[in-house]
């Protein structure tokens, strides 16, 4: 399961987790689990970042497969909300609360995260690890 920050790592040469989150995803790419609520914040920032060429490759990535996709199911926005309730006090959001709920849901070994404030402080079924911080 990959969250944002991860994904813009994986994109960026220039992160400091670039190379380490390049290396797992390159050793089982159909692992990775892109949750349908990142990707517009994906997409903004990739093109804001990196510019239009470089969104129009993240995006044919995305149609061609390279990336497996997880669409919404009804139980997820509703975990999502239970966890945003629950951790009320660190204001997850949407897509954050999506990406646990999916961890959740489909027993996600993994979250490829860089927001340790957030994942680290939530107790999701399953303890996924996060990574890079776990590898």
């Amino acid at each position: 399961m990959a969250d944002t920050g991860a994904v813009i790592a994986l994109i960026d040469a220039d992160d400091q987790h670039h190379e380490t989150l390049r290396r797992v995803f390159e050793a089982e790419p159909g692992l990775w689990v892109l949750p349908w609520a990142i990707l517009p914040e994906v997409d903004y920032l990739v093109s804001s970042r990196f510019g239009a060429p470089a969104a129009r490759v993240f995006r044919a990535d995305l149609a061609d497969g390279l990336f497996n996709v997880e669409w919404n199911r009804g139980s997820d926005l509703q975990r999502a909300v239970e966890l945003d309730e629950h951790y009320a006090d660190l204001s997850l959001g949407l897509v954050d609360a999506v990406v646990m709920a999916m961890a959740e849901r489909l027993d996600a070994q993994a979250i490829a995260t860089l927001d340790l404030r957030d994942f680290a402080s939530v107790e999701l079924a399953g303890r996924p690890a996060l990574w890079p911080r776990d590898l």
